[in-house]
Order: C-alpha cells, then sequence, then structure tokens
C-alpha cells in the first residue's frame, strides 16, 4: 500500500544573513500565502515547532528563526554581539526585513514574547494578529519560579550567577518540559536532550546568565506592550499550559484586560505545550487566523 504525502506540506531549513549574523530557520507553505512567524524561547529553538509547522502551512507561509544563542543560528565572534533581549529583537527585526516580510501574525513563547512584541510596538502596522503560547506580558503571570532568577536581578553577584547553571543541565531542561504533564513518558526526549546539548557549547552557558540577567528590563516594557494591546487590539489568542510553573494562568486571563479581542484558551499541560496538545494548539491558530485574515 502507498500513504500519498502530497498533501504534507515540506518544511525547508535555510540560513540568510541579517544583522550580521548567519540566522538559520525553518519555512513551509505558499510563499504568496499570508505569513505566521513562529518566535521560540529558552532553551529551545525553532525545533520546537516541528510539529506545528506542517499542519499550519497547508494554507500559510510558516517561518521559524532560531534566535541568537539558541539552535543552530551562528553569531559570529568578529559581531561581537551584546546578547540582551533589545538586541534579540533587532536581529529579528533585520531578519524579517531580509525576507521582505511585510505582514505577518506572530506566535510568541517564552523568550520569544519580549522578542516578538518588540517588533509590534517598532511596526504595529505589520502584525495581522498574535498567539501567545505562555508568552507573558504581565506581572501576573510571572510565578514562583522566577525566584531564583528575581535574586540575581536584585545582587546581580557571582553567587547568584552560580545559582542558576542548574537550569542550563540536561536534567534542569527536561524538568521544564515534564513539569506539570500528567504523563510525562509522552514528552519525547530528543526536544530536551537537543536544548541541552546546544547548550553546552563553549560560551553558550554564559550566553544564558547574560539573558536571565537582562530579562528584568523586558519587565519595563510591559507598560508599553500593555498601551500597544489597548492601542491595537489586534485579535489575540492566549493559549496556555495552566501548570506552567514559570507563566502562570493569570499572565494568560491579563490580556483580556487591556484588548476586547483576545481570546483565553486553558490546557491541562505545562510549559512546552505543543509537546502534549499539538492539535488543539493548530486547530486553534487556525481559527484565530481565519477571523483575522
Amino acid at each position: 500500500m502507498t500513504v500519498s504525502t502530497s498533501s504534507i506540506p515540506a518544511v525547508s531549513v535555510h540560513t540568510i544573513k541579517a544583522d550580521g549574523i548567519q540566522v538559520f530557520y525553518r519555512e513551509a507553505g505558499p510563499t504568496d500565502a499570508p505569513v505566521l512567524l513562529l518566535l521560540h524561547g529558552f532553551p529551545s529553538s525553532s525545533h520546537m515547532f516541528r510539529n506545528l509547522i506542517p499542519l499550519l502551512a497547508q494554507r500559510y507561509r510558516v517561518i521559524a528563526p532560531d534566535l541568537p544563542g539558541f539552535g543552530f543560528t551562528k553569531v559570529p565572534e568578529a559581531r561581537k554581539y551584546t546578547y540582551t533581549f533589545d538586541n534579540l529583537a533587532k536581529t529579528t527585526q533585520a531578519f524579517v526585513d531580509a525576507l521582505s516580510l511585510k505582514r505577518y501574525a506572530l506566535y510568541i513563547f517564552d523568550y520569544g514574547a519580549p522578542v516578538g512584541l518588540r517588533l509590534a510596538l517598532a511596526k504595529p502596522e505589520r502584525i495581522t494578529a498574535i498567539v501567545s503560547q505562555n508568552g507573558n506580558a504581565y506581572l501576573d503571570g510571572l510565578g514562583d519560579a522566577w525566584d531564583p532568577i528575581r535574586r540575581y536581578w536584585n545582587a546581580p553577584n557571582a553567587a547568584n550567577r552560580d545559582a542558576l547553571r542548574e537550569a542550563l543541565t540536561l536534567e534542569g531542561t527536561r524538568w521544564q518540559y515534564v513539569h506539570g504533564v500528567a504523563n510525562p513518558e509522552a514528552i519525547e526526549p530528543e526536544a530536551y536532550y537537543l536544548d541541552a546539548a546546544l547548550m553546552q557549547r563553549p560560551g553558550n552557558a554564559e550566553i544564558q546568565l547574560d539573558l536571565f540577567l537582562d530579562y528584568a528590563n523586558n519587565l519595563e516594557l510591559y507598560p508599553a506592550f500593555q498601551a500597544y494591546f489597548r492601542q491595537h487590539q489586534p485579535p489575540l489568542l492566549a493559549i496556555w499550559g495552566s501548570h506552567d510553573p514559570f507563566f502562570i494562568p493569570p499572565g494568560a486571563e491579563a490580556y483580556r484586560r487591556d484588548n476586547p479581542n483576545a481570546r483565553v484558551k486553558m490546557l491541562d499541560t505545562g510549559h512546552f505545550a505543543l509537546e502534549t496538545h499539538l492539535q488543539e494548539i493548530a486547530t486553534s491558530i487556525l481559527a484565530l487566523m481565519e477571523s483575522a485574515t
């Protein structure tokens, strides 16, 4: 028996130079279709979207880059890159411009939220819709799992920095994937093994610790993000793993305060909701996109 794969969009991988960096990205779907830009979080990469991209690419052009410091994006040493969220957003904007993306919807997750929302602040006319999957923009959404990082913000000394290194280990990475998941054995282990392996590259641990420290600057931008929601009211889906210890459910509900077009959906899972609720998330995204375009 021959199984036809003609209806399954092929995902291709590419690199493009943007902001002096070789940005790795995954892409699928018709080049003339509306664009969905998927922005990953810590400690993952575009690999987290490996199963979602084909489901969305039947109707949309789906593009998922690896942020600097993550995945397979390469930052030349001569670039002397400073790892801050402002710079991650600057590089992502350069990536968007290199691909000539004039209008696109955003999928923001974890670190992808402060990066993507900076893009929205800078060029609001380009944003057609936003999917926030455990992508925070409110103080309400910060859970107790941030306490060790808060201590680092308040006292950025070597002891508090070193206390965070456990999060960069394989076990610390696995915990982020399985915490709050009803059946942890259902999580594909290659996801957290890949993340952990890439973080073990020379110098990468210091990059991650620098970003932990800089995350405090994202909180300073929350009022600007919220003002953007009030002014522009983009079609928005906040779809949330309700057992996420980092970004807790009140962060999802808070979107409704500023955007009457926000829909909120809770899922019985943890931080990496795509690993357990792929079909439900894909269906919800397609429904949002259908209403937004």
